[in-house]
């Protein structure tokens, strides 16, 4: 019996779960030799533990039967399907997920710095390595990866994802280099996603931490993470997680972005949603009050009403997911577990459901399906 019955689910955030040598494989040679070994921090060391674990359950049918009894138990390395693609299908069959985003988790430090040429080989070998895993399972979606640096092979790098088979496209929340996202030089990404069907995705830790390192030297005792160490969020990075992508959406819908590109699509993933409400009235306020200074402010639509129509945003499910709709509208929010990452929880829907209570059931099925397959377009139906 699945986890989750009785309706469609659309899961807008899961990961991969990556081995040092996963992205190597698909890398272009000159590139292959110089990808660096997997960053895990306090991760590291437990994983290889798990990852061995893993390995050695396949052959043992009394481990496997154990754990998909208990699919939502068992985290990280240690997940069905954690960095098995054919695990992930038989993942998902007990999730009764019908649909699943799927993003990297730590593939990412083996190539991002100032070497360019290593930046966009290994952007390229992720993303080949992403469309690889979800390929042989319609229901995976794997979501791309690029970087902002030189917009010629930032566009390219999108186009190459999106022709390997990734059907969404991570970008940074914050910028790198000399220009914004919304330059005119980056129009091409804008235009190219909006061509092809394919979201733009925000996702925590897209442009590093907001919360200065030095909050945390508060003469207290010393806190840990989710994973026992502190490269993960705590309590006061909760506090300010929404600051890179509120920056990032305020700048899209306040340059005009939405209104140029009125097909384009995003997600704002794994940064909770509690602060949506206020960001739209604040875009609001600060579109009529600087309009007389700012001719680009002078838009067709509030900004409000461009985030409405074309971003979406997945809860943490702590957070009160009636409270959101009744503030904010119900075209906004989407159901995810972050599978098979411990911050999802093992019992999502239950969490989500305990905050709904009398949200009617056309806005229940607009947050477990129908906002994921208005933000994936024809994607979301393949």
């Amino acid at each position: 019996m699945p986890y989750a019955q009785g309706r469609t689910y659309h899961d807008a955030d899961s990961h991969v779960m990556e081995l040092s040598d996963w992205i190597v494989e698909f890398a272009d040679p000159g590139i292959r030799e110089r990808i660096r070994p997997l960053y895990l921090g306090a991760a590291g060391k437990a994983a290889q533990n798990a990852i061995d674990q893993a390995v050695a359950r396949k052959t043992d049918a009394d481990a496997m039967r154990a754990l998909e009894a208990n699919v939502m138990g068992p985290k990280g390395w240690a997940a069905l399907g954690a960095f098995d693609p054919s695990e992930r299908s038989r993942a998902l069959d007990l999730l009764g997920f019908d649909k699943q985003l799927v993003f990297a988790t730590f593939a990412a430090t083996q190539f991002v710095g100032k070497d360019a040429d290593l930046l966009y080989g290994g952007t390229r070998a992720l993303n080949r390595a992403m469309a690889a895993f979800c390929a042989d399972d319609e229901r995976l979606i794997g979501v791309g990866s690029v970087f902002w640096g030189d917009p010629e092979r930032t566009v390219e790098e999108a186009r190459q994802a999106i022709d390997a088979g990734c059907g969404a496209v991570l970008v940074p929340s914050m910028p790198s280099g000399a220009i914004s996202p919304t330059h005119a030089d980056h129009h091409p990404l804008w235009a190219l996603l909006e061509e092809r069907g394919i979201p733009f995705m925000l996702h925590i830790g897209g442009g590093g931490r907001p919360l200065p390192k030095t909050f945390h030297e508060n003469g207290l005792e010393k806190t840990s993470d989710f994973l026992g160490g502190g490269e993960n969020i705590r309590s006061k990075d909760y506090l300010v997680l929404h600051n890179l992508p509120e920056m990032f959406l305020g700048c899209m819908a306040l340059d005009g972005i939405f209104e140029k590109f009125p097909g384009l699509r995003g997600g704002c993933i794994e940064q909770g949603a509690l602060w949506v409400p206020a960001m739209l009235r604040r875009m609001d306020l600060a579109q009529s009050t600087f309009r007389k200074t700012e001719p680009a402010l002078h838009l067709p639509m509030k900004a409000s009403e461009y985030i409405q129509r074309q971003v979406r945003f997945t809860p943490f499910p702590t957070e009160p997911v009636g409270w959101l709709i009744e503030q904010a509208g119900e075209e906004l929010f989407l159901f995810s577990s972050d599978y098979p990452h411990p911050e999802g929880g093992r019992d999502p829907v239950q969490h989500f459901e305990a905050t709904m209570s009398g949200v009617p059931e056309t806005a229940r099925e607009r947050f477990y399906a129908t906002n994921f397959e208005d933000m994936m377009g024809a994607r979301s139906h393949s």
